[in-house]
């Protein structure tokens, strides 16, 4: 009676329209500085275009017409090289000068009018191999999203297994029983977070003796339950006393492969079922488990065929009107996201406008300087709240909160803001009169191969197939829809997953975003022509920044390259340390490495991190965003089709030392990638012995040696950057570079190095 008094106290005192979120824009102070930085930094390329326009050799004494016309050749190549760079820095600046950041006003929710209309919600979980994305890993994820702080009756997780495995099914059904003790234990204690193996790892016991008997009892509980998947899974067979006991298990009987196989659908907790609830007698969200239709003649389009078929199943068993879809090994770190992410689908002035809420990636297993860059942190902090501000992040494919008619290809309409979730909450109980049995029956055909046939799905309903990366371009689509978005980085962050934790695991993955989103950019919905007057020019460069990651690696290799080989010959790139055309080069260079920095420190990083950081971009634009951009080419030309490679979430153990002490790992890098790295890094290496050697031996200090005080410089920074890549090749653990990859390098680095000295 008092709770419902203040309730409505509380309604009075509100306006009509009571903000369940607020935006914040950065002081006009630190806007001002922003663009006065900005348009110092435009100065400055503008100054270096006109120096490389206004110089370039056209005469050189003692210097034959050949070697003359060589020198223009590297001297356009660098100007041109330039020139992308300054582009690439100009499309990147509105995600610099028009930065929001979003809070939400989570206790409004209690107020009587929203949280009798909250809407029912179906979480996505997608997994593909067992062997990769571990049984026990994918259920912690599962238990973790089951045990949110929401109503459990209007709350459905869906799990699509894309490997077809008795192994994921077994343990999803040992995740159905041990859920009735973790979630009120959950509730009971507000435990954070609710994954179980990521709570009994970072928790320990408290004073109070009735917690810690609780406490204990239930890690007892996990830890039997995680035996038995792991043995289950270590075996590669489900205990015999389980298969006899679930029907479920039949299933498999006629499954061929993990490519070949029938649509398996079991919903294994029915929240309808009035006897189905924990220990403490309250209901429990509903579970379903989903292996689609799998055969070889016919396409299956990777995660987005996965989540489209759970689009449509989700909609006969629970019709959710809001979506959340996570990865496998992305748990849920804070119980109440989805009451953060309502606040601005319910918001009653902005909240129909919003198509989806993006919240950061985040990751649990990142070593102390983030040895491989995957916190991605300057991104998170700095580029989404820019993109929020031009009108919406893009869609990353995880932590992200959709709303259910968005995906179906609905325009944006202004009509509906108010009765759309008691509209669906309707519908959700008229479609829920079936017994389980016969809901499972009449959804399977849902997610077989077929059913997409002659229809829209994949094309103006659904996530978009086609591309490396669906969510990207699905994220896009509906944006050029009238749609907004909103990125929500709160202070708990709402999803820790699992980042790579060796380099050929990390430029593989950059390697599927980079080649992705190249390919958006070549293809019809390239931004700036698909986005034309459908989304701000802001939004159109926000994206273009990533749609040209690969292209970057061309101007990158040439800087890497020329300048260190034209330093070992004594030819100077670059103005005088006296000449006027030195500054802007000089600023240039120091300016951005400094707001680099600072924005990193910013971001909540290390000087380490930020080091580490550094040279992981030079390594993605040399390797995964070089062949991104050859597959990409090749693919648009027809000779080859798109791929795609899950990275592994587990490491043996030598690996995982080597990254808890923050040791390089080459041992399991695709050779062609190392041998490229470690090659640049010898050839700067030489280059930079030669070149101090001709200044300082060869040559007198004071003659022609000012002007390659900056290619000096440039080697000296790509040679300490690299100081990894050298340690790599003489270490004697599993991680060092391969001797016979070691071998070719030097072999090719020396034989370049020779030709240059002795042709030219």
């Amino acid at each position: 009676m008092g709770a419902s008094r203040v309730r409505e106290d509380d309604e009075s005192k509100d306006d009509a329209f009571p903000k369940l979120f607020e935006t914040k824009k950065p002081t006009k102070v630190q806007l001002v500085i922003r663009w006065l930085f900005s348009i110092s930094v435009l100065i400055s390329i503008c100054l270096v275009w006109f120096y490389r326009f206004k110089y370039v050799p056209t005469s050189v004494a003692e210097v034959d017409d050949h070697k003359l016309g060589t020198r223009r050749w590297i001297w356009i190549g660098l100007f041109a090289a330039e020139i992308w760079f300054g582009f690439y820095w100009i499309v990147s600046q509105p995600l610099r000068l028009n930065q929001v950041f979003r809070h939400t006003s989570r206790d409004r929710l209690l107020l009587t009018r929203y949280e009798e209309k909250l809407p029912r919600v179906d979480v996505f979980v997608c997994t593909a191999n067992p062997m990769i994305e571990p049984p026990a890993m994918v259920i912690n994820t599962v238990l973790s999203v089951m045990a949110y702080d929401y109503p459990p009756e209007k709350l459905s997780v869906y799990l699509s297994d894309d490997g077809g495995s008795d192994l994921t099914f077994y343990a999803m059904l040992e995740a159905s029983h041990f859920c009735k003790y973790w979630i009120p234990f959950c509730k009971k204690f507000e435990v954070e977070p609710r994954s179980p193996v990521a709570y009994f790892s970072s928790n320990s016991k408290h004073n109070s003796s009735s917690f810690n008997s609780e406490w204990s009892a239930m890690k007892i509980l996990y830890e039997k339950m995680e035996n038995r998947i792991e043995t289950a899974t270590k075996l590669g067979k489900v205990p015999d006393e389980m298969r006899a006991r679930h029907k479920g298990f039949s299933e498999w009987a006629s499954v061929s492969s993990p490519r070949d196989h029938q649509t398996i659908l079991q919903i294994l907790i029915d929240s309808r079922t009035p006897d189905v609830v924990d220990m403490e007698g309250s209901k429990l969200p509903t579970l379903v488990y989903m292996a689609r239709e799998k055969r070889p003649q016919h396409h299956h389009n990777f995660k987005a065929g996965a989540m489209n078929s759970l689009i449509r199943v989700s909609s006969k068993i629970s019709t959710g009107s809001i979506i959340l879809n996570v990865d496998c090994d992305m748990y849920s770190n804070n119980s109440v996201s989805i009451r953060d992410a309502l606040c601005f689908f319910m918001d009653e002035a902005k909240g129909h406008e919003i198509a989806y809420v993006q919240f950061p990636q985040n990751f649990d297993n990142i070593s102390k300087n983030d040895l491989y860059g995957g916190m991605l942190r300057v991104i998170a902090e700095q580029d989404f709240p820019g993109q929020d501000g031009n009108g919406g992040p893009l869609y990353i494919g995880s932590g992200c909160f959709h709303r259910r008619e968005t995906l179906l290809g609905k325009e944006n309409s202004k009509v509906s803001k108010t009765d759309q979730w008691e509209t669906n909450d309707i519908l959700s109980k008229l479609v829920l009169t079936e017994s389980i049995a016969e809901l499972e029956d009449s959804v399977k055909d849902l997610a077989n191969c077929i059913y997409e046939e002659n229809t829209q799905w994949g094309n103006e309903m659904g996530l978009k197939y086609g591309c490396p990366v669906e969510d990207v371009l699905t994220g896009l689509s509906i944006q050029c829809r009238g749609w907004k978005s909103v990125y929500l980085n709160p202070e708990r962050q709402g999803f820790l997953g699992v980042a790579p934790n060796t380099l050929g695991d990390t430029l593989v993955q950059h390697k599927r975003w980079s080649e992705g989103d190249f390919q958006i950019f070549l293809s019809k919905y390239n931004p700036f022509l698909y986005g034309h007057k459908k989304i701000s020019l802001g939004l159109q460069m926000s994206y273009c920044v990533y749609c040209l990651w690969a292209p970057n690696s061309l101007p990158t290799l040439y800087y890497l390259v020329i300048p260190p080989l034209c330093l070992l010959k004594g030819i100077p790139l670059f103005p005088k340390i006296t000449s006027p055309w030195f500054l802007p080069f000089a600023y240039l260079i120091i300016s951005t490495y400094t707001s680099s920095l600072v924005e990193f420190l910013l971001s909540g990083g290390t000087l380490q991190g930020w080091w580490n950081e550094q040279r992981i971009w030079m390594f993605k634009r040399t390797t995964s965003y070089l062949f991104a951009i050859i597959d990409s080419i090749s693919k648009l030309l027809g000779l080859s089709k798109s791929a795609f490679v899950i990275t592994s979430k587990v490491a043996e153990e030598d690996v995982s030392e080597r990254y808890e002490k923050e040791i390089m790992e080459f041992g399991t890098s695709s050779p062609i990638f190392t041998t490229i790295i470690a090659t640049l890094a010898l050839i700067n290496l030489f280059s930079l012995v030669g070149g101090l050697k001709r200044v300082f031996i060869d040559m007198k200090l004071e003659t022609i040696e000012q002007p390659l005080l900056i290619q000096i410089v440039q080697c000296g920074f790509v040679v300490l950057i690299n100081l990894p890549v050298y340690q790599g090749l003489f270490r004697k653990d599993k991680g060092r570079i391969p001797p016979f990859v070691s071998l070719k390098s030097v072999t090719l680095a020396l034989s370049i190095c020779i030709l240059v000295s002795s042709l030219y």
